[in-house]
């Protein structure tokens, strides 16, 4: 029997960021927002280069809120990276979606922009991809975003695991009309956001 629980990432707060945890109970702005959420979101949104940021408790959630403003409703068909997370696809079945999965390119283990291209001649009715970047690595996201424009789909980037890339001297996270960024400790730091690309 396993006694001692093990943490994947144990929080740990010292210095600058326990005087703003600090100052966020002495204010009472711990919940449901404040002046520190509000500047994080708009260093994040420039920092990306974005024009807005929403802080969300998780990537699921921020993912899930891109799926809800891309308009997926019951039956509407999302084609999603086939490696990934289960998180990057859950919030299509959440809202009643069909994910359609679209194989991987061997130079970056991203979705592969041919495949998605003969995806798209199956299945004429899509209502949104959803291309991941995976370890880090940017997909191929100018060719699969050139694909979306020319079916007229909504492109939603999940960046969880690749902030601060670039991809072509521009940002992982900029790329979709709605991009989900994380800041978790098993990926980078500590919370996720959405952000909306300009």
């Amino acid at each position: 029997m396993v006694t001692k629980r093990i943490y994947l990432s144990s929080p740990t707060i010292h210095g600058e960021e326990e005087k703003y945890v600090k100052e966020a109970f002495d204010t009472n702005w711990v919940a449901p927002l404040g002046p520190n959420v509000d500047n994080f979101e708009k260093e994040a949104a420039k920092y990306v280069g974005v024009k807005y940021a929403t802080a969300l408790s998780a990537g699921t959630a921020a993912l899930h809120l891109a799926i809800k403003l891309a308009g997926v409703k019951q039956g509407d068909i999302v084609f999603c990276s086939d490696l990934t997370f289960s998180a990057t696809v859950n919030p299509v079945s959440y809202e009643k979606g069909v994910q359609v999965f679209i194989d991987s390119e061997r130079e970056t283990w991203n979705m592969d922009p041919r495949c998605l291209e003969k995806a798209f001649e199956k299945y004429p009715n899509v209502k949104a991809v959803i291309a991941v970047n995976l370890y880090g690595t940017p997909a191929k996201l100018d060719e699969i975003r050139a694909i979306c424009d020319k079916y007229k789909v909504v492109l939603i980037e999940d960046a969880a695991e690749s902030f601060g890339a670039t991809y072509k001297g521009r940002q992982t996270g900029t790329f979709g009309q709605y991009n989900a960024i994380s800041f978790h400790g098993d990926k980078l730091y500590t919370r996720y956001y959405w952000a909306k690309s300009a």
